[in-house]
């Protein structure tokens, strides 16, 4: 199993609405990455490991599916429209990390 995980880096001035992430932008992604995507999931970060420290992630958002190629390959026929969409809810750049589930 491959988690694409995306990262959105808090910082003074970060914007998110969580409440389109969830509601509009990763419901679209699943949907065009359908029937490779398996799962979409969101966290909004809410502190650092040290008490009263700001979350290093604004939000977090998972996607799963069978395999990097499986990805890339749904990913990439939806890309410009996908990446099109992320101003509409951050003025973040987000950070992306695949990996293989190991547990």
């Amino acid at each position: 199993m491959t988690k694409v995980t995306i990262l959105y880096p808090n910082a003074p001035n970060a914007t998110f609405d969580m409440k389109y992430y969830v509601n509009h932008h990763l419901p679209m992604v699943r949907d065009r990455c359908a029937p490779e995507c398996h799962a979409i999931a969101a966290e909004s970060g809410l502190a650092g490991f040290a008490a009263g420290s700001p979350a290093p992630y604004i939000a977090v958002g998972y996607l799963t599916f069978d395999s990097e190629a499986a990805f890339r390959k749904a990913f990439g026929a939806h890309e410009a429209e996908i990446l099109a969409d992320i101003p509409k809810y951050t003025n973040t750049s987000p950070v992306i990390q695949i990996s293989e589930v190991a547990l």
